[in-house]
């Protein structure tokens, strides 16, 4: 299995990694079927995603993958983390092989999951905002 350089990278130097004690967003997404297990932390001011931190039990993609995730959020605005797709994820990453593209959807998924918590404890109803939170497939 062939993995670019930008996901060595990631992978051996992961950004962002750990977590946020008073973080306004907290997601966690898991495939039971791999054991990759995904938990985002955001910071959120007025709108904009200040700091967002990691921590990932899985492969090396997963951590990859998780990584290349925060890097494009962060500094963001929220609109543009909801918009963040896993294909954009894979491309910023310069490809994955086939069988570990699930990787990348946990990383949106784990995205989604963390706003989804921001919204709630604003009292906003997540669903028509963030949407409906898979469990990604292998």
């Amino acid at each position: 299995m062939l993995y670019s350089e930008k996901v060595l990278d990631h992978f051996s130097n992961p950004r962002n990694v750990g977590e946020i004690e008073d973080a306004d967003g907290i997601g966690e997404v898991g495939n039971a079927k791999c054991g990759d297990i995904m938990k985002m932390y955001l910071k959120i001011d007025k709108g904009i995603i200040s700091d967002v931190k990691f921590k990932t039990y899985g492969c090396g993609a997963a951590v990859a993958t998780s990584s290349m995730a925060t890097e494009l959020i962060k500094g963001k605005p929220v609109e543009d983390a909801l918009k963040l797709t896993n294909q954009a994820v894979v491309e910023a990453l310069d490809g994955l092989p086939q069988v570990k593209i699930h990787c990348s959807v946990l990383a949106e998924q784990a995205i989604k999951s963390a706003l989804s918590d921001y919204y709630t404890r604003q009292g906003i109803d997540p669903l028509p905002i963030v949407g409906e939170i898979k469990e990604p497939e292998e």
